[in-house]
């Protein structure tokens, strides 16, 4: 006599949405552009031949690219030079941010969950993922959840099979 038993999924069945930040990233290049290569003597920055570089530098090269700029050298930089910068570089880069690589991925996130439609999970229990092949900032996480808090009825954070539960709305 042979005994079978059926299997059941709990966690396919739990009515849990998984969101993945994951599906947020983009894949386009990320460029860092450090100002300090235009200093004189890496002290000071001159008008005249930082606008003759403006003029004449190659602004293509950032075709498509999400740009970064920053001074890591210790000079004071008139914000004149950054929005000059930003603005010759914006018929071409896809996104420019002042700010090091870690403040250009926090503001793509930012933009990406902008446009996510919190409706789509009203009433919903959602998984906001945890762990994957994508090192998502903190700041993405902040994002999703204020998103989310007015509509969900829960999110949690980790695995469908492993989570820490974030915020439950009373009813």
């Amino acid at each position: 006599m042979e005994i079978q038993e059926n299997i059941i999924n709990k966690v396919a069945s739990s009515g849990l949405i998984t969101l993945n930040l994951e599906d947020y990233y983009d894949q386009g290049e990320r460029v860092l552009y450090d100002i300090k290569d235009n200093l004189f003597h890496g002290l000071i920055l001159k008008e005249k031949d930082f606008r003759e570089f403006i003029k004449t530098h190659d602004w293509s090269q950032y075709q498509d690219k999400n740009v970064a700029i920053v001074c890591s050298a210790d000079a004071i930089v008139p914000t004149w030079a950054y929005m000059l910068l930003a603005n010759r570089m914006k018929p071409f880069a896809k996104e420019i941010v002042f700010g090091g690589l870690d403040t250009l991925e926090a503001v793509m996130f930012t933009k990406a969950i902008s446009k996510i439609d919190p409706n789509t999970y009203a009433n919903e229990r959602v998984v906001v993922k945890g762990c994957g092949d994508i090192d998502i900032p903190v700041s993405a996480y902040v994002e999703i959840t204020n998103l989310l808090t007015p509509v969900v009825k829960s999110i949690m954070f980790g695995e469908p099979c492993s989570t820490v539960p974030v915020y439950k709305r009373k009813d």
